[in-house]
């Protein structure tokens, strides 16, 4: 079936089959990753001349011609007329000969840069030093705006749990009712999980570091250029323009940016998939304790309220888990000191795995700030068992005194339908008991109000770097 759909060729991935996606990434597009390369091959000549390598005059017309004119602070502008006349079809079918953007990339950056100043565009690099310094731009722009996400979110929990801290509810363990717990304890928890994930992606991303090694990893173009000392400083000079960390040594074929990342992103996904899995079953029509604040229809039954939030989050978690593993198989083969095909493995799985997290990020929080408690259904379904959810208790408090083979009797025939309360009013031994205190849920849940308590004493998270991005960091369109 012939479809005129979109007369823009390069667009392939737009979200219809991943809705996860839609509108979170403006900061993974094809567009926004050339503009990135454009602004590591601009802070390399601009690395240069803070070296005293390049010509100053060059290493601004660089600046100029592809940023825009620069800022009273030497800084890229932000409207830069040349690319406007960037072609990104171009680059994207040009990618292809040499297996990535940057071989094409480069000739296309000469012809928009004066004469004179040509020669320090891309000067002493390899196609990998500007590929995987743009990977690592794009996933600081992304990882901060996950993480941004992520401490909204654990706002929103440390509140829900806080008002919620006495609801008692049924903890349920391999589907089934357990004993009691509350439902502010089981937001605390949520909240645990996406502060650590939290605290880890924040580490790895402010030690995500520029690539500079030149063909082999041994920057001899670099110092064949400029001078041992030249070549020593550029790394540094180079990750100074585009506040990324300083590398210890080229990483070309030792891949730990990239699997920490990813083992960073898929632990928030994780977190975010755990709060979806616990609402979308909580909000099943026969449990119905909770229920998102924007609940999805069906195109056939008008009287569904789908948990579409969760649902989408969840298709995050279960995906993002193999992107990952692709990371990790790509850095176990990445062969040579340049990888064939290992490493341009890593490229649209790490975007996709950005791409899930910032769209599981951005929708766990909307689902949270939404979550609604229906109060009665939780207190229904507390005394669905009458009074079985607190077997364990009766086990242990009354097992010293009737017996443990006489509580498991009485278990028993409450379990086939006698009244567990008026059978244990009428032990003898119990005389003096108050059989309802016992029988109550909120009086055995233990430490969980404790629990929560203690959830404001844990320091939160925070985002230690501005979520400016890259400076001079302009689309292509």
């Amino acid at each position: 079936m012939h479809s005129d759909a979109s007369d823009e060729s390069h667009v392939i991935d737009a979200g219809l089959l991943s809705p996860v996606t839609i509108g979170h990434d403006e900061s993974t597009s094809d567009g926004a990753f050339a503009a990135r390369l454009i602004a590591a091959e601009v802070a390399l000549a601009r690395a240069w001349a803070e070296v005293g390598v390049a010509p100053r005059e060059a290493a601004e017309a660089i600046t100029e011609a592809l940023l825009g004119a620069p800022g009273a602070n030497g800084e890229a502008g932000s409207a830069p007329p040349a690319l406007a006349r960037f072609d990104l079809d171009a680059l994207i079918a040009g990618s292809v000969a040499g297996g990535n953007p940057v071989i094409p990339l480069v000739g296309m950056l000469r012809e928009l840069v004066p004469e004179h100043a040509r020669a320090w565009v891309h000067r002493g690099a390899t196609s990998q030093d500007i590929m995987d310094t743009a990977l690592m731009m794009t996933a600081v722009d992304a990882g901060f705006e996950v993480l941004s996400h992520l401490v909204e979110i654990d706002e929103v929990l440390r509140r829900f749990a806080a008002e919620h801290r006495d609801e008692p509810a049924a903890a349920r363990t391999l589907t089934q009712h357990a004993v009691p717990t509350t439902i502010g304890l089981r937001a605390a928890n949520w909240a645990r999980g996406v502060e650590r994930a939290a605290m880890r992606l924040d580490e790895i991303l402010v030690e995500l570091p520029v690539q500079l090694g030149g063909a082999g990893g041994t920057l001899a173009s670099f110092v064949a250029i400029g001078g041992e000392s030249a070549a020593r400083a550029l790394p540094a000079a180079f990750a100074e323009e585009l506040d990324l960390a300083t590398p210890e040594a080229p990483w070309h074929t030792q891949r730990w940016p990239v699997t920490e990342l990813g083992d960073a992103l898929v632990q928030a996904i994780d977190a975010l998939g755990k709060i979806a899995a616990d609402v979308a079953t909580l909000s099943r029509t026969e449990i119905g304790e909770l229920a998102e604040g924007a609940a999805g229809g069906s195109s056939a039954m008008p009287q569904k309220r789908n948990p579409a939030a969760s649902v989408l989050i969840r298709s995050a978690a279960i995906r993002a888990p193999h992107l990952a593993a692709t990371l990790h198989s790509a850095a176990a083969l990445a062969v040579d000191e340049r990888p064939d095909g290992a490493w341009h493995a890593e490229w649209p799985a790490l975007r996709e795995l950005l791409r899930l997290a910032l769209g599981a990020g951005g929708g766990a929080r909307s689902l949270v700030s939404g979550l609604r408690v229906d109060h009665d259904a939780v207190r229904r379904n507390l005394e669905l068992t009458r009074g079985l959810i607190v077997a364990e208790r009766l086990n242990l408090e009354l097992g010293p005194i009737l017996g443990a083979e006489r509580v498991r009797e009485l278990v028993a025939a409450a379990g086939a339908g006698e009244d567990l309360a008026s059978m244990l009013r009428a032990e003898p031994a119990l005389e003096g008991v108050d059989i309802d205190a016992m029988l109550d849920p909120a009086g055995y849940t233990g430490l969980a109000a404790r629990l929560v308590d203690e959830l404001d004493d844990e320091p939160a998270p925070d985002v230690t770097r501005a979520q400016s991005g890259p400076q001079g960091l302009s689309t292509p369109e």
